[in-house]
């Protein structure tokens, strides 16, 4: 009897455990994470090669194969799809931009200069780099459709 009741007793325990766990994960959020980005570009194979040669990133399977997507791992799981569509994306200003971070950002300036593209600090000084207060250095550059972009070295 003393077993059974041990047993039982056990078993109270763990439902009252696991309704507890269940309360208490009942109001919690779940775990949301970038899934991916995507713009919408006028020219499909000017963009593409933008982001694979200057920006470098990398291609990844897209499912469509209909000649109008371009799909780029951005790390973490995180993608960006590339779009092409009638009529002319709607650019927002400077504040609304995609960033990306590298390892040394002199290094991507001087991509930049080997391609012959622009680029900016925030307060829009041609060809020069921001430093702000917490040490990381910026450089922002339109792509071909005129997206902002900013890279950084935030996470090196």
């Amino acid at each position: 009897m003393k077993q059974l009741l041990a047993a039982a007793g056990l078993l109270i325990f763990l439902q009252v455990l696991s309704f507890k766990g269940k309360a208490q994960n009942a109001g919690t959020k779940p775990a949301v994470v970038v899934n991916h980005l995507a713009w919408h570009v006028s020219n499909l194979q000017t963009s593409t090669q933008f982001y694979l040669k200057i920006i470098g990133l990398d291609t990844i399977p897209e499912p469509f194969h209909d000649g109008k997507h371009t799909w780029f791992s951005m790390g973490n799981g995180s993608h960006l799809h590339l779009i092409e569509a009638p009529g002319t994306p709607i650019i927002p200003g400077k504040t609304t931009h995609l960033c990306f971070s590298v390892k040394d950002v002199n290094a991507f300036v001087a991509v930049l200069k080997a391609n012959n593209v622009s680029w900016e600090d925030w307060p829009g000084t041609p060809f020069a780099i921001t430093t702000r207060v917490d040490g990381v250095h910026q450089v922002y550059l339109k792509d071909p459709d005129g997206y902002w972009l900013e890279i950084n070295d935030a996470t090196h």
